[in-house]
């Protein structure tokens, strides 16, 4: 039966896209944002790109463990491997 990933999933306890991820994504975002503006005001350009980079680098990483669990799942429905 296809719904095999499902049970995985729900046996590891995660169920999809959380409302927890999608909340840290935000948080993330919202300080990186307000510490570069604080930078920048500061006269720290530099320091603000960088650390705008750094929190970019931070989301993706956190993104593509996701996506490598849905292909995990993926992987398990269909049977590919």
């Amino acid at each position: 039966m296809c719904l095999r990933g499902w049970q995985i999933a729900e046996e590891r306890g995660e169920r999809g896209v959380s409302l927890d991820f999608i909340l840290k994504v935000a948080g993330i975002g919202l300080l990186v944002a307000i510490l570069a503006m604080v930078l920048n005001e500061a006269g720290k350009k530099e320091q603000a790109q960088l650390l705008t980079i750094a929190g970019v680098v931070v989301v993706l990483t956190m993104v593509m463990q996701k996506l490598d669990e849905l292909f995990t799942v993926v992987r398990t429905v269909f049977k590919l491997f």
